[in-house]
């Protein structure tokens, strides 16, 4: 475990969790996306966090996939890449923030500013110049977060998923430096 603040720590996900990272986005992730998918985002958990595509991820190099755990209970799940540039961004050593999912529990109660401010501390220590990662257009209240937390934004890309809605696609590209 890795402590974040009192009772927020990092765990990391092992191959043997597979199935508790599926039941957990099977929970979090329709409370907050589902507007997105006409199936209610059923296909992009299947698709995402199935057991071929998580051990894949797992195996990455330079990557680092976590449980967030609040008062010892897992409420989410945080994934860096590290050394992952962002097209067109001149600066070198930039960590890619690629998932952060946080039960609706624990919205709004600091949690996710913690991991934040732990990732530009962990990030620092480990000579980066900038975080960058992508914002869903369609959910405002992750946008605004990390625009408040001083995110800038950088360009934009169009998500392919077929099933997607189409209104829905865009996602920004925000970055920090460090």
């Amino acid at each position: 475990m890795i402590p974040i603040i009192q009772n927020i720590a990092l765990r990391e996900i092992t191959e043997q969790d597979v199935d508790v990272l599926y039941n957990l986005m099977i929970t979090i992730y329709p409370a907050a996306y589902s507007f997105l998918w006409p199936d209610n985002g059923a296909w992009y958990i299947n698709e995402q966090y199935s057991k071929t595509n998580v051990l894949k991820e797992l195996k990455q190099e330079k990557a680092n996939y976590y449980f967030v755990v609040v008062d010892n209970e897992i409420i989410g799940n945080f994934r860096i890449v590290w050394n992952k540039p962002l097209k067109n961004l001149q600066i070198v050593n930039q960590v890619k923030l690629h998932r952060l999912y946080l039960h609706e529990k624990v919205q709004g109660k600091g949690v996710g500013k913690a991991i934040m401010n732990w990732l530009e501390k962990e990030a620092l220590r480990k000579d980066y110049k900038a975080i960058w990662l992508d914002a869903m257009d369609a959910k405002l209240q992750a946008f605004e977060f990390y625009k408040k937390l001083g995110y800038k934004y950088h360009a934009h890309v169009f998500l392919p998923f077929e099933l997607m809605k189409k209104e829905v696609r865009k996602m920004s590209q925000l970055y920090k430096l460090l």
